[in-house]
């Protein structure tokens, strides 16, 4: 949130301030007269509002998949990537449109093939001519020059194409020919990925993936949510989002997050649990040393702290406790430890693996 200076916000009518001003002044004004406490108390309780509005204008598009909803909130207002794995036709990439529509930011759709280049997503220079017959290098910027991208079977590209995305999604720049093109913030990319279908497809280096900041498991509707979407589509019932945020209020509550209390004794405990899937560590359980090839990275760590953090504003409070980590811990670790062959012999998955180490690792230290 860009911050206006007070004699802006003093002189100036509440409808010639840009959205972010006037959520700003409305903050100023009110915590002017608070303690520390209850200021603190009041941005918690301003985020939910605002966190549940948004959820609800998409929830009147998407049916069900209340934690995915969730899950992409939540690495929305921490500034980080998703990677949506499920079926075709669950509804995975009509919750990324609705996402960018009900936040009003630019959306970029780019459909991931084999002969996909990395120019095709960049960008490339071009060889421009002037009226007087001069030729120049321009740079075309590709798809990737948006706020959110949906990479849709990203899968399906080969690495060199996939290798193309990992300086956007670490930097949030692109280089062409030494020259750097920032990307405009807030940017986040939403990943689509078929977890059946292996033929023709590339599947993610560790590198990539521990770049995405959640891993979302999409799964199937149950009897009433699947009668309701059929009743809706069969019909030619068409459900628009409203608008309820913009990128400078989505900035103002990513900074937001970053203030909540993270505690010594919380954040060692989030420490623990990424220790505890490093294979032969100190505080490695069997589970790890017999399924685990190589753990999480300080990625992880990070994704735990700031994922809890959200949660902690949800339930109105400035400080983060064991349980926000505990809620967290499948959708920031499964995609970033790596099995070994043992583990996919017996089919046993990662959240399987991760839910005994949740169940192993002490809340409190030693």
């Amino acid at each position: 949130m860009r911050v206006p200076s007070p004699a802006l916000l003093e002189r100036a009518d509440d409808d010639h301030l840009p959205d972010g001003a006037r959520s700003f002044r409305f903050l100023q004004q009110g915590e002017a007269r608070m303690s520390i406490a209850e200021t603190l108390e009041h941005r918690a309780r301003q985020f939910a509002e605002r966190y549940a509005a948004v959820r609800e204008q998409i929830s009147r598009v998407i049916v069900g998949h209340e934690e995915v909803i969730h899950g992409v909130l939540t690495c929305l207002f921490v500034g980080g990537h998703c990677l949506l794995e499920g079926v075709p036709g669950l509804g995975k990439t009509l919750l990324v449109r609705t996402l960018a529509k009900t936040l009003n930011l630019e959306f970029n759709r780019i459909q991931f093939t084999p002969d996909l280049m990395p120019a095709d997503i960049l960008g490339t220079n071009m060889v421009m001519e002037t009226p007087d017959g001069r030729r120049f290098f321009e740079f075309q910027r590709g798809p990737i020059f948006t706020q959110i991208c949906l990479a849709d079977e990203i899968n399906r590209a080969t690495p060199k194409t996939q290798s193309a995305m990992l300086e956007t999604m670490q930097e949030g720049t692109v280089t062409a020919a030494g020259v750097r093109h920032p990307l405009k913030q807030p940017f986040l990319v939403m990943a689509t990925q078929n977890p059946i279908e292996q033929e023709g497809t590339y599947p993610l280096p560790e590198a990539q993936l521990d770049r995405f900041f959640f891993k979302l498991l999409v799964g199937y509707s149950n009897r009433q949510e699947l009668a309701t979407i059929v009743g809706r589509t069969t019909r030619g019932e068409v459900i628009e989002p409203e608008k309820v945020m913009d990128g400078a209020e989505i900035l103002g509550w990513q900074r937001l997050v970053r203030e909540v209390i993270l505690a010594d004794h919380v954040q060692d405990y989030i420490v623990r649990l990424c220790l505890a899937t490093h294979p032969n560590g100190q505080f490695a359980p069997e589970v790890t040393n017999q399924y685990i090839r190589w753990g999480a990275s300080p990625r992880a760590a990070q994704a735990l702290a700031l994922a809890a953090k959200v949660r902690a504003l949800l339930e109105g409070r400035y400080n983060v406790s064991f349980e926000d980590v505990r809620r967290v811990l499948l959708p920031a670790m499964r995609h970033r430890i790596i099995l070994n062959f043992e583990a996919q012999a017996e089919d046993i998955q990662p959240d399987k693996i991760l839910l005994e180490i949740l169940d192993k690792v002490p809340q409190k230290a030693e």
